[in-house]
């Protein structure tokens, strides 16, 4: 296990914006996929996880990695692209917060070693220059990813219903009121 200060200064990987867009959405669906099977077991219905589809949702993200507005950076080492976050304008009102992290996603042998928190700074770090000044996040309550986010210090802001597979389950939106605070 690596120890706390490399989890603190990762500089194991590499993190840049997508830039060759179709040719990335391939490697950040399967991270999307293969996350969402880790760490969604046991809370999104078992038969809506293995119906997941790698080559689908390669194909949905290629419209939002086209979309100038979407920020989009992936994390990579010698074996490839292990995570990815993504983030832009505010897509549904939360409060006065108007920049939202819409997803981020590690393989499971590459969390919990600072990848997450690179990510997350980068995606904050390039929202303030664009003239953002907070950022939302919505996750499922049962998402272990709800302690990462309040270890970098976003609070809870309101929670709604989501349904997914055939269940209800309750979604939380987290903020963080400064992106200053990420940096």
């Amino acid at each position: 296990m690596p120890s706390r200060k490399n989890r603190d200064n990762p500089k194991y990987l590499r993190i840049d914006r997508c830039r060759s867009k179709s040719a990335d959405a391939p490697h950040i669906a399967h991270v999307q996929v293969e996350s969402w099977r880790t760490t969604y077991a046991g809370i999104v219905p078992d038969s809506f996880l293995a119906a997941m589809d790698k080559q689908g949702r390669a194909e949905s993200w290629e419209p939002q990695l086209a979309d100038p507005a979407m920020l989009i950076f992936v994390a990579e080492d010698n074996s490839g692209i292990f995570g990815f976050i993504g983030g832009g304008p505010i897509r549904d009102a939360v409060d006065d917060y108007d920049a939202e992290l819409y997803a981020i996603y590690l393989l499971k042998d590459h969390q919990q070693q600072g990848a997450g928190r690179a990510l997350t700074i980068t995606l904050a770090a390039s929202l303030r220059a664009q003239g953002f000044k907070s950022m939302a996040v919505w996750a499922l309550e049962e998402n272990p990813a709800v302690n990462f986010y309040k270890r970098l210090g976003a609070v809870p802001v309101v929670t709604r219903s989501i349904h997914i597979g055939g269940k209800d389950l309750p979604d939380l939106a987290l903020g963080w009121t400064s992106l200053s605070s990420l940096l």
